[in-house]
């Protein structure tokens, strides 16, 4: 979001303060961005719907100590699901090249402890004289 910020001097003509010097006002103007203002309306959306989900009556009683836990556990998978919607899932191309690099990255590290292995084995039959 771009922010453009206007300065403007002008005179103090108040009575309380008597001062010669001329005063700087700053005045804000933004420049709205489309997906900035598409994000905050949703939190808004967001917010009435909590608002409105909230029983009147209740909003600052905590509930008994024995539904307290089946409380929290269906308030933690109503956020998570909200989390999981929001996430931008990779297409299928996407997803084949990670699933190709982490078989190649196991398949080097397969290689190279493979190679400590030998190498240290060697120089340990060396060592006890088994060689």
């Amino acid at each position: 979001m771009a922010k453009v910020t206007k300065i403007k001097a002008s005179d103090s003509s108040k009575k309380e303060v008597e001062t010669s010097e001329p005063t700087i006002t700053r005045k804000k103007v933004v420049v709205k961005d489309k997906k900035t203002d598409k994000i905050k309306q949703r939190e808004r959306k967001l917010a009435e719907r909590q608002l409105n989900a909230a029983p009147s009556g209740k909003s600052g009683k905590k509930p008994f100590i024995l539904i307290r836990p089946f409380v929290y556990l269906g308030r933690y998978l109503k956020e998570s699901w909200h989390e999981l919607r929001q996430v931008r899932w990779p297409n299928a191309k996407a997803t084949w090249k990670m699933v190709l690099a982490v078989i190649i990255y196991t398949a080097l590290f397969m290689v190279i402890i493979l190679l400590l292995d030998m190498f240290f084995t060697w120089l340990f039959n060396l060592i006890l004289g088994k060689g």
